[in-house]
């Protein structure tokens, strides 16, 4: 084998490369949090202390990458270009849809899995 030297220094190197690791994980993990935390503000969810302990871990504030830090932003802007006319207009489409005519198609889908299906 090695010499004590050696073996100490490839112990020491690998403790490095570990302590590394670890970092970039909780680094990769404070991101995701912190992106599920915008979604959350964004829809108006209840926020998952989790991701406060991971970011907490990751020393507090985190820059997200590019390219999440540009998919949140994505969001907000579609979000706030639409002000509320989002809604409005899903709400005009749903009063165009012809329910009774869904409810026969679906209706009907149901009466074909039937057939197909010996259990049901």
């Amino acid at each position: 084998g090695m010499a004590r030297e050696e073996f100490e220094e490839y112990q020491r190197q690998l403790l490095e490369e570990k302590i590394e690791r670890d970092k970039a994980f909780a680094q990769k993990k404070a991101e995701r949090a912190t992106v599920r935390m915008h979604l959350r503000d964004k829809y108006h969810l209840a926020q998952d202390e989790r991701d406060d302990a991971q970011l907490h871990v990751a020393g507090g504030a985190v820059e997200l990458p590019q390219e999440l830090a540009a998919m949140v932003q994505g969001e907000e802007e579609e979000e706030e270009e639409d002000g509320g006319a989002g809604a409005f207009a899903f709400l005009t489409k749903l009063q165009e849809v012809d329910l009774p005519a869904l409810r026969d198609r679906a209706l009907g889908t149901v009466d074909d899995v039937k057939e197909k299906c010996a259990l049901m």
